[in-house]
């Protein structure tokens, strides 16, 4: 087994390292099938909305050989709006499954949302067929109201905000994150220097963009403890009132610990704008629908908060690249832009060349849409909105879960069962009481390797680990070894010897003998501990 200097590791980005542990696992010197438990992306699809767009890519192929039809030259025309959703519900089979859905789906927008179905019959098929740009720019008409239904029925628990709120699709969570940071410095929102506060343990780049050459922000943890179950402590929320903290940046449900903000967080964080109204938020939710009853911190303080959401976890599509920004109609970053154009010249001059390219009112233009025009860098305005396919996949994937509204979505609540018997299963298999609680999402877990030392064998062995044992060096074992390849916590901010493992990824039966190698690695490190005393 090649041996390695991990502390030469310290600077690296944990997904990096998990990559190259990774190479190890594969080679791993007892010959075990190497598992990889610290991948984020789940195991599982859901089918319906996939096959819903194949139904409609039909129907669309369909409807195009209506105007031009050149068989020899494998060519076909455009669709006509006038009558087609009528033609639409002929060409559906009600006894086919995914027709059924499709129909279910049709009425819903009908009878909820009252939604013209000509319109949106014709947005579903131009948008799968893609021979048009985007347009809007931002987001295809009725896809932004399907989209503010999904957010208001699954985050906002009872506020109604999807009438107030505008939404832009974007190429997942991670696309999001990028534009949103970039816009916070075009807009002179947040400065080199401004002091931004982190909810920590956190999303890797979180903790890394802000100290980019580009940004030079200067970050403070505002940290959770496994002893608070890694909820945020009232004290902690002081902190915020700091007029000096300009944003707040928020994974929620946590990542790496899956935890929700509690409703006394949330709260807290009311006290927290009160004190200091200027506050920019930023909540990235993608992991809220698989906590029972999930609060989204923007229906709470709405006009301070953008917030991030991706269909990647629960609907199984990270390599489809589906997220979205979405933000009130009245908030506070328009608010900044507003005084900043008042009373700062260069600044008014500056904005109105930047982009007066896109409109004639360059310094009515809002945050959302100056950041769908930065996101193309201007020049590409015209075609800056997300690919109208995957727009149209996220709008299903939506109302495979409207359809349910008021009642319980059987896949929401199967994705929710999969990773919560994964969870049981790795705890009980360190020979562990399983701890829960509502607020726990059960998509990752942490642990400390040394306070499992402790609960396993005692507070010697776990000083001796300490003290002998740098966490990378186990990571490492663990993975030269026993083949297993977790993601190392202290570099989403944890403290130094926390791993995370991610409920989502393998098979059942993998969590379970994950949790035994972990086990025999320890007892190997007792061994070594026991020989130690001997001499």
């Amino acid at each position: 087994m090649d041996k390695i200097d991990v502390t030469k590791l310290t600077q690296m980005s944990n997904f990096e390292v998990a990559a190259l542990f990774y190479k190890y696992a594969l080679t791993n010197s007892r010959g075990l099938r190497a598992i990889n438990v610290g991948r984020g992306n789940p195991n599982w699809i859901n089918t319906q909305a996939r096959f819903a767009f194949n139904r409609i890519v039909e129907f669309g192929m369909k409807e195009s050989l209506q105007t031009i039809n050149l068989d020899d030259g494998n060519l076909a025309g455009y669709t006509d709006q006038t009558g087609i959703a009528e033609r639409f519900n002929q060409f559906l089979d009600g006894d086919n499954p995914v027709d059924a859905f499709l129909k279910q789906a049709l009425a819903y927008t009908r009878d909820v949302m009252h939604i013209n179905q000509d319109e949106l019959v014709f947005e579903w098929v131009d948008g799968v067929i893609g021979n048009h740009y985007p347009e809007p720019s931002r987001s295809l008409v009725n896809v932004e109201k399907i989209l503010n239904r999904y957010l208001e029925v699954n985050l906002y628990r009872g506020e109604h905000l999807s009438d107030k709120t505008k939404v832009f699709p974007t190429e997942g969570g991670t696309a999001a994150m990028v534009y949103l940071f970039n816009e916070l410095k075009v807009s002179h929102i947040l400065e080199a220097g401004d002091t931004i506060a982190i909810n920590t343990p956190i999303f890797t780049p979180y903790l890394q963009i802000p100290e980019l050459n580009e940004f030079k922000l200067q970050e403070f943890n505002v940290s959770s403890d496994e002893s608070d179950d890694w909820q945020l402590v009232d004290h902690k929320f002081e902190e915020l009132k700091d007029p000096n903290v300009k944003a707040f940046f928020v994974v929620n449900p946590t990542n790496p610990t899956s935890r929700a903000f509690s409703d006394h967080a949330l709260d807290k964080l009311k006290e927290v704008v009160e004190a200091n109204p200027n506050l920019v938020i930023i909540t990235d939710d993608v992991y809220g629908t698989f906590v029972d009853d999930f609060k989204t911190i923007y229906s709470v303080v709405p006009h301070n908060t953008l917030l991030v959401y991706s269909f990647s976890k629960l609907y199984g599509a990270t390599g489809q690249r589906i997220g979205l920004i979405a933000m009130h109609d009245d908030n506070i970053f328009d608010k900044l832009i507003e005084e900043m154009t008042a009373e700062d010249p260069v600044i008014r001059e500056a904005f109105r060349k930047r982009y007066s390219y896109v409109t004639n009112k360059p310094h009515e233009m809002s945050f959302i849409d100056r950041t769908v025009a930065d996101s193309r860098n201007i020049g590409l305005y015209h075609a800056a909105g997300l690919s109208t396919p995957q727009q149209i996949t996220m709008a299903l994937f939506s109302l495979t879960n409207l359809i349910y509204e008021g009642r319980e979505d059987p896949y929401v609540t199967a994705s929710k069962e999969i990773v919560s018997h994964r969870y049981k299963a790795f705890w009980e298999s360190l020979g562990l009481v399983v701890k829960t609680t509502e607020e726990n999402a059960e998509y990752y877990t942490v642990f400390s390797i040394y306070k499992l030392a402790e609960s396993k064998y005692s507070k010697d062995f776990r000083a001796y680990l300490e003290q002998n044992c740098n966490h990378l060096a186990f990571e490492w074992r663990l993975a030269a070894e026993y083949g297993v390849v977790v993601m190392d916590g202290a570099g989403m901010g944890t403290k130094a010897g926390y791993l995370r493992i991610s409920l989502a990824n393998r098979p059942d039966k993998d969590y379970e003998t994950v949790g035994g190698r972990i086990s025999d690695l320890l007892a190997s490190y007792y061994t070594e501990y026991l020989q130690s005393k001997a001499q």
